[in-house]
């Protein structure tokens, strides 16, 4: 026998000569090594059984194996490759990615664009042996679905799917340039090498990293050519959402946070937690390369209405058991608790809640995104393009029937392209996270071409009737009378719905009106061309004719008398509210006019909570007269049923004899007290900054139960809670705390202080942060 022996027991059967071998030959061995005394300086592995060779011998363990001297003799077979370390250079790749925002330290990459790591084994390749890569995402990853691809190194770039390069070969570094396809679904990944060696292939797992949509890149569904828009809707993590009414628009601002530690994962459990995941994953996974999909699906998570998603909304008024909506300063909060609770819904949302927290996910992902806000929004129910209002005799609002109109309500548009509709209806989509209607039997709005909405083509996908009775819906009020069960139309208004549809503004806190992008200018023959066009597609009949709760033309008698509210004092929370009712004879009769009127409390989507005023009068107007007459609600009257909403909305049914009602309504928002922020030194990174909330009670009374909740992306990790003492009637307060900068730039402060008198005062501050 040629060779040596191993010095171990023959029943262990570890030879590793090439004669003891039939058909052997150390020619073919990758392993080989022309010194033998080489082998001492690597670490052979543990082996047993016995690993074969493509040069037909086996693998030694050390243990069993004095090594020989210096001599000419028998080939030894090395070890198998075996991985050692890998730099993803995270930092420059991020850089390249713009994705260097994020705080989490892992490989974060946008789709379509290459990427550099290097990776050493613990020996250089041989002759005979080729690299490959597997990619995969899913937890069914499949070629076919392509959720998964296997692809070697190759010179040229690959047309359309997953491609790699060799760039350097340096000892046992190499250096790998690597691209995804601008479809690629997003999501995680595992990265592996693949090392194929005389038909045998050896696997090592490099690692994990995420990918996202990529809306610098012209090729992919989301790219926004505008760098200056792109900034605001993909890269701003703080923003403002407007709220209020028609005559009194108001603003909150809202901490995004999408670059938040553990926000990106959070948003990416959103889409395992999705019904379609659970019903179907592998289908679920692949189809995340569109965005009107994972925008869709989004669009159903946020709200914990069908799947324990993120948010359970209420709009009773009463928030036992939660948090009242209007306490929230962001969604980064909003998002951990999700987490933090198993999964369960966080208590509670309203639509700027649930608007507020998709834009985090939609910019998170790279889907360029904004907040928008439609007054006096239509909640049509039944598809006419026409929402019901009721009233009783007496002025009382009633909850009659499932329409509502809302004084605000606030949705998301996502920028990417719609292959399933064609080019004319890229550009903004409308979805919409706050549960209402049932869409495909998920509490899920959109995507909705805005560009569709304006042309009235609600017979696209998806969810266009209901989007396009938002803004343009026509609004018919009606008289009840329970008594007899009758009721009256009062008046049908084409005009009121859909009105300051707004939007932060790019690069300012200004606010920019949008109604224009929705539909044509109001009472223009064009609008009203689009609403029978879109009328005729929902209901074929009725094109071009009348709905059945409009009357038909020449039926409406033209009123004997008008009417409306005029605030005649300030309009703030402690203080009597002020107003008159303005009546005035059209006719060059005399009139006698008998007037109802009431008064609620009620959530700015219509919900009544409670009366708090009404009184009845009798007045006589000569022929044009016009008179004020004065309508005066105390605090007393108003404070135990106010909501966070601040909102009253004030009614006169005014009867002239036998003719139709007139009906005077307004709906008035409260100004809450001043909550002022100061910064006490220059903001600069990594230095603790002094900050002081100024505060005056109002009142003739103390209040109590003081929190002041305050977070800001890059100001602050997380938020802080300061419990504030009692403060008694007309006392200021005055309170410091510290935050501590880490990135520089203009960044935003957020602040809510809430006690037993005033549920929820924002304030919000600007700071310029220096390196």
């Amino acid at each position: 026998m040629t060779g040596f022996h191993t010095g171990v027991e023959q029943t262990q059967g570890y030879k590793c000569t090439s004669s003891d071998v039939p058909g052997a030959d150390p020619q073919r061995c990758p392993y080989q090594l022309s010194d033998l005394g080489q082998a001492t300086r690597l670490a052979l592995p543990q082996l047993a059984p016995p690993k074969s060779c493509p040069c037909g011998n086996v693998h030694l363990s050390p243990r069993h194996h004095p090594l020989p001297s210096r001599t000419s003799g028998p080939r030894f077979c090395l070890t198998a490759l075996e991985l050692q370390s890998v730099n993803w250079q995270a930092t420059s790749n991020r850089q390249a990615h713009h994705t260097d925002r994020f705080s989490s330290r892992e490989l974060i990459l946008r789709r379509g664009q290459s990427f550099s790591f290097s990776f050493s084994l613990n020996r250089g390749l041989g002759d005979g042996e080729s690299l490959g890569f597997i990619v995969s995402t899913g937890p069914y990853p499949s070629e076919s679905a392509r959720t998964k691809a296997v692809f070697p190194v190759s010179n040229g770039t690959s047309h359309g799917g997953w491609s790699a390069q060799l760039v350097s070969k340096q000892d046992n570094i190499l250096t790998i340039s690597m691209a995804s396809p601008v479809n690629a679904p997003v999501g995680v990944y595992t990265l592996s090498a693949q090392i194929s060696s005389r038909g045998k292939d050896f696997i090592l797992k490099l690692g994990t990293f995420i990918l996202l949509f990529n809306p610098w890149l012209p090729e992919d569904g989301v790219f926004m050519n505008n760098h200056a828009e792109r900034e605001e809707y993909v890269q701003e993590d703080a923003g403002i959402i407007y709220v209020g009414s028609t005559n009194r628009i108001g603003m909150v601002g809202w901490n995004f946070g999408q670059f938040e530690e553990g926000i990106l994962n959070i948003c990416l459990s959103i889409l395992d937690h999705s019904l379609n995941f659970r019903r179907d994953p592998a289908t679920d996974v692949a189809r995340r390369s569109d965005p009107k999909y994972v925008g869709r699906v989004l669009s159903a998570m946020v709200n914990g209405n069908d799947e324990n998603g993120v948010l359970s909304g209420n709009w009773s008024g009463n928030y036992t058991g939660g948090l009242d909506p209007r306490n929230w300063n962001g969604s980064v909060e909003i998002l951990k608790e999700w987490k933090k609770s198993g999964f369960r819904p966080v208590r509670y949302g309203q639509c700027w809640v649930f608007a507020g927290t998709l834009n985090t996910v939609l910019r998170c992902f790279g889907i360029p995104s904004r907040v928008v806000t439609n007054f006096n929004s239509a909640h049509d129910t039944d598809r006419n393009l026409s929402v019901d209002v009721y009233y009783d005799p007496y002025g009382n609002p009633i909850e009659k029937g499932s329409d509502s109109v809302w004084n605000f309500h606030v949705w998301n548009e996502g920028w990417f392209v719609r292959t399933d509709l064609g080019p004319s209806y890229n550009g903004w989509q409308v979805l919409d996270a706050t549960p209402q209607e049932r869409s495909q039997g998920v509490f899920q709005c959109g995507p909705a071409s805005v560009a569709a909405v304006r042309e009235g083509d609600v017979n696209l996908d998806f969810d266009m009737p209901f989007v396009f009775a938002e803004v343009n819906a026509d609004r018919i009020t009606w008289i009840y009378d329970a008594s007899n069960n009758t009721q009256k139309q009062n008046a049908s208004d084409t005009h009121s719905i859909g009105r300051y549809i707004s939007t932060k503004a790019v690069g300012s806190n200004s606010r920019v009106d949008i109604t224009e992008k929705y539909k044509y200018p109001e009472g223009s023959s064009q609008e009203r061309q689009v609403f029978q066009k879109a009328l005729g597609k929902l209901k074929p009949h009725a094109a071009f004719g009348a709905t059945s709760a409009r009357p038909l033309a020449g039926e409406e008698r033209e009123p004997s008398i008008s009417g409306k509210f005029k605030v005649t004092g300030l309009l703030e929370v402690g203080k009597e509210v002020n107003m008159a009712l303005l009546l005035k004879n059209l006719t060059s009769d005399m009139k006698t006019v008998t007037v109802n009127m009431t008064a609620w409390t009620i959530v700015y989507n219509g919900t009544l909570v409670h009366e708090v005023w009404k009184d009845s009068i009798t007045i006589s107007l000569d022929p044009k007269e016009e008179i004020q007459h004065p309508v005066k609600i105390t605090y007393a009257q108003y404070e135990k049923y106010l909501k966070a909403d601040n909102m009253i909305r004030t009614t006169a049914v005014c009867q002239v004899s036998d003719e139709a009602e007139v009906l005077v309504e307004r709906d008035i928002i409260l100004d809450n007290p001043n909550l002022t922020l100061e910064v006490l030194d220059q903001a600069r990174v990594q230095k603790p900054v002094n900050v002081q909330m100024l505060f005056s009670n109002p009142l003739d009374e103390p209040v109590k139960d003081c929190v002041l909740m305050v977070e800001g992306s890059g100001l602050l990790l997380g938020s802080l809670r300061i419990d504030v003492p009692t403060l008694r009637p007309k006392e200021r307060s005055r309170v410091r705390f510290e935050i501590f900068p880490t990135r520089s730039g203009t960044k935003q402060l957020l602040a809510d202080f809430s006690c037993n008198k005033f549920p929820a005062i924002k304030a919000m501050l600007s700071i310029d942060v220096a390196e």
